[in-house]
């Protein structure tokens, strides 16, 4: 990622939190364990943030370096869940008028394989994702739920069993000694947040399938993330991914809260253990100037 005009002004917005994609997202307010309800973590700034889409058609976009506006199916899908969690919160319809849109969104961008093409202006040659794929079948499922059209819960399932196809094939998952791990980019080192995204649309699969099919694949990649955990944090801070980045404020933050949600969801202690510890270190002031200046030299250097 170089150092361009464009990704200073992003990395600028993202700190002063002016960003729609890097907004608070702590614990979720409305979600209740092993229900459709609201979400795992908080995702009602996307939709608060964005007050002029509300009583329009529009939905939010995504400016490119390359000065394009585009639609970026995680934005998309990530406004839709603020939205209902808006809507089961406040009980006005404007809100679940733009979830439903979300919904419908979702169904008419979906590919016959039940991917979403999430990364083609970026990464046109490694265009899919576990979390795109997971979070688009949390919306669809919610769909599913708030009106029993089967249409929704089918389209989740084909979203969740291309994310469960392996790399190899195509898909967007690795499997190795029973283990599952769930990739945000195939092509990259492993991400902590979208793995644990993505992994919450296997679950919330599981609430709906009758037939139980899913539950290995549950538990798989719950052993996997739970395996990799200890790899996303140092003596200091949490880290990005596997590949040594630091977690900026926000990611750290963000990873907090999908920790506590992660210990609710689950009650394994692992997740509360990091829940805590990267609290303790959000609070020392020279814990946090040093994961920040590293995280700014990374950026540098990439």
């Amino acid at each position: 990622m170089a150092l361009t005009i464009y990704n200073i002004k992003k990395w600028y917005r993202m700190l002063t939190g002016k960003s729609v994609l890097h907004v608070n997202q702590n614990l979720g307010k409305t979600f209740a364990v092993g229900q459709l309800t609201g979400y795992y973590n908080n995702l009602t700034e996307k939709v608060t943030m964005l007050p002029e889409l509300l009583q329009t058609d529009g939905l939010p976009t995504l400016h490119t370096e390359k000065g394009e506006d585009v639609f970026f199916p995680v934005a998309i899908f990530q406004y839709g869940l603020g939205a209902y969690d808006l809507y089961l919160q406040t009980g006005d319809k404007t809100y679940l008028r733009k979830f439903m849109q979300c919904g419908e969104w979702a169904m008419s961008h979906q590919q016959d394989n039940g991917a979403w093409n999430n990364f083609f202006y970026v990464y046109p040659s490694a265009p899919y994702g576990a979390m795109a794929q997971g979070e688009g079948a949390s919306l669809l499922l919610r769909a599913y739920a708030q009106t029993h059209d089967k249409r929704y819960k089918d389209a989740a399932r084909m979203a969740i069993d291309f994310m469960l196809r392996p790399i190899c094939e195509g898909g967007t998952s690795s499997y190795a000694h029973g283990a599952i791990c769930l990739h945000e980019y195939t092509h990259l080192p492993v991400v902590l947040n979208g793995f644990v995204f993505a992994w919450w649309g296997l679950y919330d699969y599981s609430l709906v399938d009758d037939s139980h099919t899913y539950d290995k694949f549950l538990q798989q990649s719950l052993r996997g993330m739970r395996e990799l955990l200890p790899r996303f944090s140092n003596s200091y801070w949490s880290l990005y991914d596997l590949g040594g980045k630091i977690a900026s404020p926000f990611y750290h933050n963000l990873h907090i809260a999908q920790m506590e949600a992660m210990f609710l969801i689950t009650g394994d202690s692992a997740f509360k253990h990091y829940a805590d510890k990267w609290k303790g270190d959000q609070g020392n002031s020279l814990k946090h100037a040093l994961a920040f200046t590293r995280k700014a030299i990374q950026k540098i250097l990439e």
